[in-house]
């Protein structure tokens, strides 16, 4: 078993464990692999040990990788900041956008896909009003999903957001929760939604807890980019630190 077998089986126990102590179905939850500045191979191996979900950020990046593992059956998702001059790409070789945050861009993603299936997008919120984060006020939500939902070629699936940097678990899980109080209101309106994607590396298992669908995580399944110790060891002690949390808490 490579490393990268070794983090995605810790991962999905975490996820499973968050998701018993949140009384929901393991199965309710997907995981995304953040594969941004991670190489061919690291990819390959993560789809080899069965993640079949991959983000990337940028489409200069992601544009060698689409064609390089075309052979695979990987659902792409575009989770990064949108430029107007990107969308038609974005459109055509993703299935998924996380981060519409006006108008334009999703009619621009609108006029540009596929025609025969449509583009699944979530709404980016911007929820703890970082100046340093993309998305949309809370109060603003309603007004885009609305128009979202009014172009054929567009299929709104949910909400998404990044919480602020060097936030607390407790104060990340309180901006889920408040992540959570919005998208049931939109549900409330009338939007069908069925996602709400949230919670990464430091955080899934609080995202979890207050109802993510789709947690998007890099770091723990692919190591540090950067690292001299081991990240078995270090992951092993993460995950032994969160066992005994939750058999204690």
């Amino acid at each position: 078993m490579n490393s990268i077998d070794f983090r995605l089986n810790l991962i999905r126990k975490r996820m499973a464990a968050a998701c018993i102590g949140s009384q929901r179905p393991p199965e309710q939850v997907t995981l995304l692999g953040v594969s941004k500045s991670r190489s061919l191979e690291e990819i390959r191996q993560a789809y080899a040990a069965g993640l079949r979900c991959f983000g990337e950020n940028r489409w200069q990046e992601a544009q060698p990788k689409l064609e390089a593992l075309a052979d695979l059956n990987i659902e792409w998702h575009f989770i990064g900041r949108l430029q107007s001059n990107k969308t038609k790409h974005i459109a055509q070789h993703f299935s998924w956008v996380h981060s519409v945050v006006n108008e334009k861009i999703a009619e621009r993603l609108n006029q540009h896909a596929n025609h025969g299936a449509p583009l699944n997008v979530c709404i980016q919120i911007n929820i703890d009003d970082d100046p340093n984060k993309a998305g949309i006020e809370p109060a603003q939500a309603i007004e885009l999903a609305a128009i979202i939902d009014a172009l054929p070629n567009l299929t709104l699936r949910g909400l998404m957001t990044v919480p602020k940097k060097h936030q607390s678990l407790t104060q990340d899980q309180q901006s889920y929760q408040r992540m959570s109080v919005l998208f049931n209101e939109l549900q409330q309106a009338g939007h069908k939604l069925d996602t709400l994607s949230m919670g990464m590396s430091r955080d899934f298992e609080a995202a979890i807890s207050e109802g993510a669908t789709l947690v998007r995580v890099g770091k723990n399944l692919f190591g540090p980019l950067e690292n001299t110790d081991s990240p078995t060891n270090e992951l092993l002690a993460e995950h032994s630190s969160y066992l005994n949390q939750s058999t204690t808490g």
